[in-house]
């Protein structure tokens, strides 16, 4: 008999906690519509249950997606890109998981009801990646703006005193500046670190960039594969899939009942790197065989 009463009230428990976590709505609101964007919903409802409706800002008629969020009123709200969460900053009443945001620090100011997962991987991270393929490399170049970027290069600066390599970082304020900048570099740098910034990162700044890599036998080091497949040696990324998962577990805790606040906002846990060997041979370099094998290959 208590065998069947202990049976019956964990099975009622978990029916219960089923319908709850069933019940919740969570509107997710994306900028466009991408692949990447497609992976980190699909990653997101792979931990996270409950029902989710969804909200395409470049589909959108009227444009005016608080007036949805007050009509629904979502028990939660996932914000998928840059443009979704600066949308959504003034929202209050609300808990708001992000994803798929480069920079959330950029777009943040202290928001009590915000918590996600960035796109930027660690800087110590990636410079251990680099330097452990290209035991060789010594000093690295980069340029930034420092309004938008700087506290990506201080952790970057301290990573390099930690790994034992030199970076020679150079402040711009304008994409014109890009090619005179890079000029001064030459025969300083053993590689360049292309991040993720704006005022640096524009069609023709990574066409001569490309261009400088090749002439001047320089690795050029970046945050994005469609770079390496364009030329650049390296890259180091995010898998989408997983950051939508971080941020399942988030929404999860959050619908649980855990405090917002009380969630740190995190950093992609999961890297991708990719190598293009045509790359390496037309630069004459080697990369370390262990981290080849944790990488994918473009021949």
């Amino acid at each position: 008999m208590k065998k069947t009463l202990l049976a019956t009230t964990i099975w009622l428990f978990i029916f219960c906690h089923g319908l709850s976590e069933a019940g919740q709505v969570i509107l997710a609101i994306q900028s466009i519509r991408v692949t990447p964007y497609e992976e980190a919903v699909e990653g997101f409802k792979s931990v996270c249950h409950s029902e989710v409706k969804r909200i395409v800002l470049s589909e959108l008629v009227d444009g005016d997606v608080l007036k949805k969020v007050n009509r629904l009123k979502p028990d939660l709200i996932l914000a998928i890109g840059v443009g979704a969460l600066s949308k959504l900053k003034g929202v209050k009443d609300i808990p708001i998981v992000y994803l798929m945001v480069m920079n959330p620090r950029s777009i943040l100011s202290g928001e009590e009801n915000i918590t996600g997962v960035s796109m930027n991987i660690p800087q110590e991270k990636q410079l251990l990646v680099f330097s452990n393929a290209l035991p060789d490399i010594k000093r690295i170049g980069l340029l930034y703006d420092p309004y938008r970027s700087s506290h990506l290069v201080n952790m970057a600066l301290n990573a390099s005193k930690k790994i034992g390599v030199t970076l020679i970082a150079k402040e711009t304020h304008s994409p014109m500046d890009v090619p005179s900048l890079i000029e001064d570099m030459k025969g300083k740098i053993d590689a360049y670190w292309m991040l993720p910034d704006i005022k640096v990162i524009t069609p023709e700044t990574v066409e001569f960039l490309l261009l400088f890599s090749v002439e001047n036998k320089t690795p050029l080091l970046t945050f994005s594969g469609k770079y390496v497949e364009s030329g650049a040696l390296m890259s180091i990324g995010i898998d989408a899939f997983d950051i939508g998962s971080q941020a399942g577990e988030m929404a999860k805790k959050i619908l649980s009942g855990m405090e917002v606040t009380s969630i740190q906002q995190a950093y992609a846990r999961k890297l991708i790197i990719l190598i293009n060997f045509r790359t390496a041979r037309k630069l004459g370099v080697t990369i370390d065989e262990e981290v080849v094998r944790n990488a994918r290959i473009i021949n």
